[in-house]
C-alpha cells in the first residue's frame, strides 16, 4: 500500500503545469521562448502548447495579448472551454503583421 501511495504521489508531482492551467493555447508556430509575459501573466510554453493561470482580464483580452506575442493561434481555451471559430478569428486578427 505504501508503494501505491508513493507511486500516486510521484505521478501527481510530475503532472505538467499546462494540464493545471486556466488558459491553454496552441500557436500556429511554436514560440521560440519557453516563457512569455503578457502584462502580469506568465505563459509557459512546451511541446507546442502554451498555458497560463487565470488572470484579471477577460478571456478574449488574454487571447489577444498572447497573439501579439506569438502570432496566430490554432486553438485557445479558457477554463477548459475552447473558443469557437468566430472568437478565435477575432482574437487572431490582433496578431502583429
Amino acid at each position: 500500500m505504501l508503494r501505491t501511495l508513493a507511486a500516486a504521489a510521484m505521478a501527481l508531482a510530475a503532472t505538467p503545469a499546462i494540464a493545471q492551467s486556466y488558459y491553454a493555447a496552441v500557436p500556429a508556430t511554436a514560440p521560440a521562448k519557453a516563457s512569455i509575459v503578457t502584462r502580469t501573466t506568465v505563459w509557459k510554453c512546451e511541446g507546442g502548447t502554451c498555458a497560463a493561470p487565470r488572470a484579471g482580464s477577460r478571456d478574449a483580452i488574454m487571447c489577444e495579448l498572447l497573439v501579439r506575442e506569438v502570432g496566430p493561434l490554432q486553438r485557445f481555451a479558457a477554463a477548459g472551454a475552447d473558443f469557437d471559430t468566430a472568437a478565435l478569428d477575432k482574437c487572431n486578427a490582433r496578431a502583429k503583421d
